[in-house]
């Protein structure tokens, strides 16, 4: 696709005065915008008897961090843009090229020190980044990524729709504090026929970082499926590693995607290692007894640009559930760890009835200075005047507790299962994910 040569800019106003918040890089591309934006939904009328016509595009914004907007909006100009002016590719399989991972790299500045609402709109009661928004930021960068990835070289943006397929291995490496500059960056890893994985990184420098890596707060990996209008599997653009360190995060997503098919094929049955509920020890407390649950109808302002609600989304809503089960079980509020795994199995339709249910699987606790707390969450698609239902995603996430709760006396107690189903459903779980 070739870019304009002058940068685009995405410049909106709040009341008289514009705020400048972030850069964003898009290859050649720099993205200039502003926390709060006030929109303009109607195009020029030269008959003043006209009905004003809504660009229903902006409207996918109205209701969404600004980061998100900023990276949506850079997308849909990539692809609206160029749509409306060169004819879509007839083949879905024609005009495929391969590509650099460079060629899709993107990141994102967030201007903590400097921008107050922005810092007040991210900061928790710990005054660290809440991770929930952050997620949704993830996801959002991650999706822009991937249509970069796919898009041609002659200005024909292709007619196939791209959408998270999972999450691993996101992983808090250290703090993040709320009142210092972060970069959110990453890059198309690995391509195979209609997937392709994107490494995203959170960074943020203190006086104490003394290279690049150091500076590493968080890293992901997130997984995007093409599908065609009709859902089927499309062939993507491949990927050719440029440098050496690109070669090397090549072999590790492909490493990675071996061993999630392996996981697939191998099904254990091993229950006797697992303990079943021992009612005579008063450390161990049932699965059942740590399960939350809530429920919400998915409203327009959060579908995305295929008219779906929005992945990030339906990972910051199982967050907060995740989190708030472990601090009801653990009596205390706990600290992220990592997201071990998502799977997005259903699409979710603006309507929808979503119910979601918590529960802390397992608990690791032999060590007594880091016990992990394992929640997963279940999304259910409900239909209440059937009485059925279908998952639409697992999330699986992983909790500890501050140090200064363990000095003053706190302990986590063993979950374990209660039935046979509980005690297979842990087995898979930790055989997957922490062998």
């Amino acid at each position: 696709m070739k870019l304009p040569k002058k940068p685009l800019k995405c410049c909106h106003f709040f009341k008289h005065e514009e705020k400048k918040l972030v850069s964003s890089i898009l290859t050649s591309q720099s993205i200039h915008f502003s926390q709060t934006r006030q929109y303009s939904t109607t195009s020029t009328i030269s008959d003043p008897s006209s009905t004003p016509t809504v660009n229903t595009n902006l409207l996918l914004f109205m209701n969404h961090s600004p980061v998100k907007n900023a990276l949506w909006e850079a997308r849909s100009s990539i692809f609206w843009n160029y749509s409306s002016i060169v004819p879509l590719a007839l083949s879905i399989d024609d005009h495929l090229i391969v590509k650099t991972p460079s060629r899709s790299r993107t990141s994102v500045v967030y201007r903590f020190s400097s921008d107050f609402e922005l810092r007040e709109r991210y900061r928790n009661p710990t005054n660290e980044i809440r991770i929930e928004k952050l997620l949704e930021d993830l996801d959002a960068l991650a999706g822009t990524i991937s249509y970069k990835h796919c898009s041609c070289d002659d200005g024909k943006a292709r007619s196939l729709i791209l959408v998270t397929a999972s999450v691993d291995n996101m992983i808090l490496k250290k703090p993040i504090c709320i009142d210092n500059d972060i970069t959110i960056e990453g890059a198309v890893t690995w391509v195979g026929c209609s997937s392709l994985e994107i490494q995203l990184e959170v960074k943020q420098s203190t006086p104490e970082s003394t290279n690049s890596t150091e500076s590493v707060s968080l890293t992901a990996n997130f997984t995007f499926v093409a599908r065609d209008q009709t859902g089927k599997s499309v062939k993507i653009n491949q990927i050719l590693p440029g440098n050496e360190k690109e070669k090397h995060l090549w072999e590790e997503a492909e490493e990675r995607n071996k061993m999630r098919k392996k996981k697939k094929e191998e099904k254990k049955d091993n229950l006797n290692e697992l303990v079943l509920a021992n009612k005579d020890n008063n450390n161990n407390i049932l699965i059942k007894e740590t399960c939350l649950q809530n429920s919400l109808v998915c409203q327009p302002e959060k579908n995305n640009i295929h008219g779906q609600i929005f992945g990030g989304y339906l990972m910051r809503k199982a967050y907060e559930l995740a989190y708030a089960t472990a601090y009801s079980f653990a009596r205390t509020p706990p600290c992220f760890v990592e997201v071990d795994h998502v799977d997005f199995l259903k699409p979710v339709d603006v309507g929808d009835f979503l119910h979601l249910k918590s529960c802390v699987i397992y608990t690791q606790v032999e060590n007594p200075s880091r016990p992990l707390i394992n929640v997963e969450v279940v999304s259910h698609v409900t239909q209440p005047q059937d009485l059925s239902s279908e998952i639409s995603n697992n999330f699986y996430f992983t909790f500890t507790v501050p140090s200064d709760s363990l000095r003053n006396g706190l302990k986590i107690r063993n979950v374990v299962p209660g039935t046979e189903e509980e005690a297979r459903c842990v087995m898979d779980v930790r055989d997957t994910f922490h062998p």
